[in-house]
């Protein structure tokens, strides 16, 4: 038997599991991280240094529950959360707190005012570090801005003046790695540290939604991946690189010098608005559910099956963390009328994300001339039959969900065990790590409404608010 350690470092958590060759999860665990520190509208820090506390406790408590034999982990995928920042000192500790992806700082380059900054990198190039004591990353996790990097060719640029433009110079950046190459080897400290086996083999993946399409088996144009996370995107197979697309952008994959295109337009703190409506509700909820054996979620699915779709009228405007270009846009209830309870609500944000999902989506398949057969939904959302549902409803085609709804997990996984040989390619082994779990058939008058409402209300629903957000944002910024 043989195994393999997959991470997937998010936004809200670190995950991380031990797989066999099979694609089977033997074993996982999670660990919340600390909630951001956001001062101010512009300002989006990990406290301290949280990344790796939460993947020390989350490594500890996997090792000790596992069974097997250690010697036989073949090795590491380490995946974690893109476009962040981390400015690292000479001896690769922390010059300042992670920098996360809705900080607004990170529209601009490196500003060369954090003291004994040595290096600039991401989220996995830090990690790297800390597991393997080398100074290397993916190439696949540098979406935003870090340097000169030619993303047809994925290397950094040869060209000493290009760096100019971000205040850096080449050797402020990691050495590159594509998916599937070795990084280096957990250290003795690491181990001791994390409880990972020393001189285990540490292997390149990508950025989370490259691991995660990986992991979720998107292999040819038939499918389209939406990815339920905190931040919410539409993905499709690319073979080519392109920066001209005006629906859709070039994400380096996690198989080497592939592409994923993905939908211009996401939705920004996507499953993060159900956590905080799980949180407004309060105590009471939970307390029922606990009486009962079950989860908030369970309780709140069963009081939206019996809203009709549409939710009576009521349309959620997800606008929970404004884009850097409109600073005004808000989050909106429209719709609410004395029929409204929570299940309205709580159906309102799923279907929310799901056209705002499917706009996005056709205006991205529109432009590139494809017309996909199935939805694959991924992330904890997708254990919910309800949201599964209305996916189907909404896009008019069916939708999937896998046995393991933690696709970035099984993508780091997947970078493994191609990059140790034991599948000859990256096709080979989807085929026989990624498993369908069960598919969801569109209702047709469903979609029919779904469809008008899009169509009718929701494509144009902005376009009205803006102006009235405008106000509020003059007045309260």
């Amino acid at each position: 038997m043989k195994y393999i350690i997959g991470i997937d470092g998010g936004t809200q958590s670190t995950k991380i599991g031990i797989y066999d060759l099979e694609g089977n999860l033997v074993i996982e665990e999670k660990q919340k991280l600390r909630p951001l520190y956001i001062p101010d509208a512009n300002t989006a820090e990990h406290p301290d240094d949280d990344l790796w506390e939460s993947l020390k406790k989350v490594s500890s408590k996997l090792m000790k529950r596992f069974q097997g034999n250690h010697k036989e982990i073949i090795g590491i995928g380490l995946g974690s959360i893109r476009c962040c920042r981390v400015y690292l000192k000479k001896d690769g500790s922390l010059a300042y707190p992670v920098i996360n992806w809705m900080d607004k700082r990170l529209s601009e380059p490196y500003q060369q005012n954090i003291p004994e900054t040595a290096f600039v990198t991401t989220t996995t190039g830090y990690l790297t570090h800390r597991l393997t004591g080398e100074f290397k990353d993916t190439a696949a996790n540098y979406e935003g801005i870090y340097g000169p990097l030619d993303r047809k060719n994925w290397k950094w640029s040869d060209k000493p003046s290009e760096y100019t433009p971000y205040n850096l110079t080449r050797d402020m950046l990691f050495d590159l790695a594509l998916p599937g190459e070795q990084l280096g080897e957990i250290t003795k400290k690491a181990h001791e540290a994390t409880g990972l086996p020393a001189g285990c083999p540490v292997y390149a993946t990508a950025n989370d939604k490259a691991a995660e399409a990986l992991g979720a088996g998107i292999h040819n144009k038939d499918s389209i991946l939406v990815s339920l996370g905190t931040y919410i995107g539409g993905m499709m197979r690319g073979e080519e690189y392109t920066d001209s697309a005006e629906h859709y952008w070039s994400n380096l994959a996690a198989i080497p010098h592939e592409y994923l295109y993905e939908t211009s337009n996401g939705i920004r703190r996507g499953m993060w608005s159900i956590s905080w409506f799980k949180d407004l509700i309060g105590k009471e909820i939970e307390q029922t559910a606990v009486r009962r054996g079950r989860t908030v979620e369970d309780l709140l699915e069963e009081e939206a099956k019996e809203i009709h779709p549409g939710s009576d009228g009521l349309m959620t405007v997800g606008e929970f963390l404004a884009p850097n270009s409109m600073p005004y846009r808000k989050a909106l209830f429209i719709g609410l009328d004395g029929r409204h309870k929570r299940g309205h609500m709580y159906r309102s944000i799923m279907e929310s994300i799901a056209m705002t999902m499917k706009i996005s989506v056709d205006k991205m398949c529109k432009e590139l001339g494809e017309k996909p057969k199935q939805v694959i939904v991924s992330g904890g959302g997708s254990n919910s039959d309800l949201f599964m549902q209305i996916f189907a409803d909404v896009y008019g085609i069916k939708s999937v969900r896998n046995v393991i709804n933690n696709a970035a997990g099984i993508g780091a996984a997947i970078n493994v065990a191609v990059g140790a040989g034991c599948y000859p390619d990256y096709k080979t082994a989807v085929e026989r790590m990624v498993k369908i779990k069960d598919s969801f058939e569109p209702i047709p008058e469903h979609h029919d409404l779904y469809t008008k409402v899009i169509d009718q209300v929701y494509t144009e629903i902005k376009e009205y608010a803006d102006p009235i957000n405008k106000k509020i944002y003059s007045i309260f910024g």
